[in-house]
């Protein structure tokens, strides 16, 4: 593995600084360009020096935004702040037009990039995740903002208040690397295996080139070449009759299921997202919900708990969107056969290597990425009648299985795109079975099977799972071992909220005791254009966009300031934030002294408990 460093640049109009430091070595370097100081020549013989050293640089979208400011400077000899600074606005304003306009290509690079920002898909708008959110997800004692609003002409104190937080960044971002440095490992050995640069690969981009890469050596033709270059080979359509994504052997015997099947046979769409809302059928008690991603039906605010004489049973449909193609023969139009031959291939290769080793992690990439890029417009795998084909016809099926199994006793607990959950008598597991069996042999599709002791439920998004061995599934609004991506804020409410509904634990006294008051905080995040106001009975303060708290006794109220509409330009707005309730501000771990208010804490427990039945 090369030597790697990690850098941060901050730019304004008259101050550009630049910190670094070494991954595994406390080795830090600091410049800047500036009235006072001029550290131009420095920096391209220190880019340079690792350029000769072969040495990797980590960054936090530096792809997008740090290395052009700093490919911009090693191309300028007559680079100033002011300089760096229009370059920064450039890029910044090219985001809503062009986001590629200002990318230096790895070729061009004098030092090669690792973006933990596109490694992460932090570049993905539902995924978007800045550096100031993963500072708080990581429990850094400072969480810092930005000392200076954009655009300020410093002085030499704020300069130097400037370096300390780029400074700060990097730390930051260097703990970050160590918390991907397996992620950055597996891209690693990727790029080594297949001869070509997987190291800022998100993993549905990974999966979705190591496909095309096999497709492409069985002679499938991705690409179209014409006056306009490079194009991908696609299947648009204009509209998609439902019918035509239902397999011939869908049947049903319920009325209400059978509506549904009907209805959907004489449906056509002209867009793949949200055709279809509020379509349902209530069958057994429970209501179930069909739309274009899928099926899902739960029960709400329910236990349940195995005895002798009942058991919960839950049954998965085995990769069930790669499986659905590989065993219906669907394939994009444009792909043709060899597409489902390809994937056959694919799958059969992963089922022969270890769980968990590179072969295996990777071709579960490609097994799973490409039913998305089916979906999307700029992907080679366009063709949106095969993503209908998969969702129309897997929901229906699992509606089949639900009704099947509801003719022999079974209570559907829930049922969520890819499977469904039951409670069943003890004695009744083989009828069970063979009424599943039968339904594999017909579907082609296999069930993996999992048993629970207990359940709590509150929709089919939220909800508690406990194994016989003790491990604990958490979905939705119980979850609180999140991605990186998710807002980790009071994190005590789930954990508190599983031990009263798992063990009957009493909630007032496991927050008074609880040992980790990290999990207490929150964040919030307001926009730019924005401010966010700490308001006391004497005083006003303003935060940074990013503010890290808990709810205490004592403490200000949070209020977000928003600039006036054009039909009342005078009219400044204001918006409460964690509205009736005080809260201590703690950016800065050291500013948390005021007692925390427990019976905040209580009542957001109380919301994922006290209904259930």
């Amino acid at each position: 593995m090369p030597d790697r460093i990690v850098y941060d640049v901050e730019t304004y109009p008259n101050v550009f600084t630049l910190a670094a430091e070494h991954v595994d070595y406390p080795l830090t370097w600091c410049f800047e360009i500036s009235p006072w100081r001029n550290d131009y020549k420095a920096i391209v013989d220190w880019v340079m020096w690792l350029r000769s050293h072969k040495m990797q640089t980590v960054g936090f979208n530096n792809i997008g935004f740090d290395y052009p400011i700093l490919h911009d400077l090693l191309k300028n000899p007559h680079t100033t702040a002011a300089t760096l600074y229009a370059k920064c606005q450039e890029i910044i304003q090219s985001q809503d037009f062009d986001k590629w306009q200002h990318m230096v290509y790895p070729s061009e690079r004098y030092v090669e990039q690792i973006d933990l920002y596109k490694i992460h898909h932090f570049d993905n708008k539902a995924r978007a995740t800045g550096l100031k959110a993963l500072e708080f997800a990581m429990r850094l004692d400072n969480v810092s903002d930005l000392p200076f609003p954009v655009g300020t002409v410093l002085n030499q104190e704020q300069t130097q208040t400037l370096k300390q937080y780029n400074a700060h960044d990097v730390s930051a971002t260097k703990r970050f690397y160590h918390v991907s440095k397996k992620a950055i490992e597996f891209r690693e050995s990727l790029t080594v295996k297949h001869g070509r640069d997987f190291m800022n690969h998100n993993s549905v981009k990974i999966g979705k080139e190591i496909f095309q890469m096999e497709l492409e050596r069985a002679g499938v033709q991705l690409y179209k070449y014409g006056p306009s270059g490079r194009q991908p080979a696609q299947t648009p359509r204009t509209s998609i009759a439902l019918k035509d994504c239902i397999p011939p052997f869908i049947t049903f015997a319920d009325p209400e299921f059978k509506r549904i099947h009907e209805w959907m046979h004489q449906q056509v769409i002209t867009v793949t997202k949200g055709a279809f809302e509020d379509v349902s059928a209530t069958v057994g008690g429970l209501e179930f919900f069909f739309g274009t991603g899928g099926i899902h039906a739960s029960v709400s605010n329910k236990v349940f708990e195995s005895d002798s004489e009942y058991m919960i049973l839950d049954v998965d449909v085995t990769s069930l969107y790669p499986s659905i193609a590989i065993e219906h023969g669907y394939y994009p139009e444009h792909l043709g056969p060899r597409f489902v031959d390809v994937y056959r291939t694919l799958r059969t290769q992963r089922i022969g290597y270890k769980k968990g080793s590179l072969e295996n992690e990777a071709l579960k990439l490609a097994l799973n990425g490409t039913y998305g890029a089916s979906n999307d417009a700029y992907s080679v795998f366009y063709d949106p009648l095969f993503t209908m084909k998969i969702t129309i016809g897997g929901q229906l099926m699992l509606a089949m299985l639900a009704e099947w199994l509801m003719t022999v006793g079974a209570n559907i607990i829930q049922a969520n795109t890819d499977g469904i959950t039951m409670q069943i008598r003890r004695d009744s597991v083989q009828v069970v079975r063979d009424v599943y069996k039968k339904w594999e042999k017909l579907t082609k599709l296999s069930l993996e099977e999992v048993e629970y002791t207990k359940m709590a439920i509150a929709d089919v998004n939220s909800y508690i799972a406990i194994k016989p061995d003790g491990e604990v599934k958490r979905k939705g609004r119980y979850e609180y071992e999140l991605d990186w991506h998710k807002n980790a804020s009071e994190l005590v409410v789930a954990k508190v909220a599983e031990k009263v509904l798992v063990e009957g634990a009493d909630p007032m006294e496991l927050l008074l005791n609880w040992p980790d008051k990290m999990d207490f905080m929150a964040r919030i995040k307001i926009p730019r254009n924005a401010c966010l106001i700490g308001k006391a009975d004497t005083y006003d303060v303003e935060l940074p966009n990013t503010t890290r708290y808990y709810v205490s006794e004592g403490g200000v109220s949070l209020v977000k300031k928003m600039k006036p509409l054009p039909k009342a330009p005078t009219a400044w707005r204001y918006f409460n934030q964690v509205a009736g309730f005080t809260v201590c501000v703690c950016n800065d771990i050291r500013d948390a002294t005021l007692p925390i208010d427990y019976q905040y804490y209580l009542r957001e427990v109380l919301k994922l408990t006290k209904e259930f039945k």
